[in-house]
């Protein structure tokens, strides 16, 4: 017994001697998988990140199940598009997740929308012209120039959050930022060609790669924003770009095809399906291969349309 207690009173000294030195992750909860990548490449092995929807879904319509209320408790930083995109189900959880770090006004709540400049800011709302966001298109994670104001502020997250990791989180941007930069430069050189490709979208979600590209849109599937096409309205597109010729057809993993098809059927012109983020389709599962992808998809379409 003595024995047995001297041993315990030994190991009681051992621990209290020895400080500890592990520092717990901090835990990132990511509304979209672009934005849970963005924190993985600066927080390295200091962040633990969770994206609440998946690459193949819609990201306008997620239930707040029990498992993402759980993961909302944890997290010491929320990173989400903003601009009213998770208006449908970001207030759920937060109230029902009740954690005090992430909410509005803390340096946990972080809205990358705030950070970059927006397109289509509506001058009036009116919800009979269909799904309108008041701040205007949230789709802008299509235009890789803006995820470099995205680093940045998650960076500047990180520090305030944990600054004793403050030079890691900055070395990982400055390594982001160059390779970013060098990307950027690759595939302005590869997209070329793509200037001025006329174009038939079927929601109005790939604007910042448009501009970013030089893409020329011709025609929207949708007659208004969420809105199915009806056939009468399709018939009209047929015939307003029927003289169009090298016409391609772009459209996210997740949205419907029955009407994508049939336009395609009627004009000739080839169907596109772009990876809206970060693992939307095999090869496209890391930040940089992502836009690899989409530009070889157009590429490959503009020469099958040629």
């Amino acid at each position: 017994m003595i024995k047995r207690q001297f041993i315990i009173a030994g190991l009681l000294s051992w621990l209290i001697v020895i400080p500890h030195t592990s520092h717990a992750a901090l835990n990132v909860f990511a509304c979209e998988p672009e934005w849970a990548a963005i924190a993985q490449e600066i927080g390295g092995d200091k962040v633990k990140v969770n994206s609440a929807t998946r690459p193949m879904q819609d990201p306008h319509y997620v239930q707040a199940r029990p498992s993402l209320i759980s993961k909302v408790r944890r997290a010491d930083l929320l990173v989400c598009t903003g601009a009213d995109l998770e208006e449908g189900w970001l207030p759920v959880l937060l109230r029902k997740g009740s954690n005090p770090r992430i909410q509005a006004g803390q340096a946990g709540h972080l809205m990358i929308a705030d950070y970059v400049q927006l397109k289509e800011i509506p001058i009036r709302l009116d919800r009979s012209e269909g799904h309108m966001h008041a701040a205007g298109n949230p789709h802008f994670q299509t235009d890789p120039r803006n995820m470099l104001p995205a680093a940045r502020v998650v960076t500047e997250r990180l520090v305030t959050l944990d600054g004793e990791n403050e030079q890691v989180y900055r070395d990982h941007l400055s390594s982001f930022e160059q390779r970013w930069k060098a990307s950027l430069r690759r595939w302005g050189e590869r997209a070329a060609p793509l200037q001025g490709q006329p174009v038939v979208v079927y929601h109005r979600s790939w604007i910042y790669l448009q501009d970013w590209l030089g893409l020329k849109e011709v025609a929207v599937l949708e007659p208004k924003p969420g809105v199915p096409p009806g056939s009468r309205y399709l018939a009209d597109l047929l015939t307003r770009t029927q003289d169009i010729s090298g016409l391609l057809i772009i459209h996210s993993q997740y949205q419907e095809s029955k009407s994508i098809n049939w336009f395609s059927d009627k004009t000739g012109a080839p169907v596109v399906v772009l990876p809206s983020t970060v693992g939307g389709t095999a090869g496209a599962d890391s930040l940089f291969s992502w836009f690899d992808t989409i530009i070889t998809r157009l590429l490959d379409a503009q020469d099958s349309a040629g």
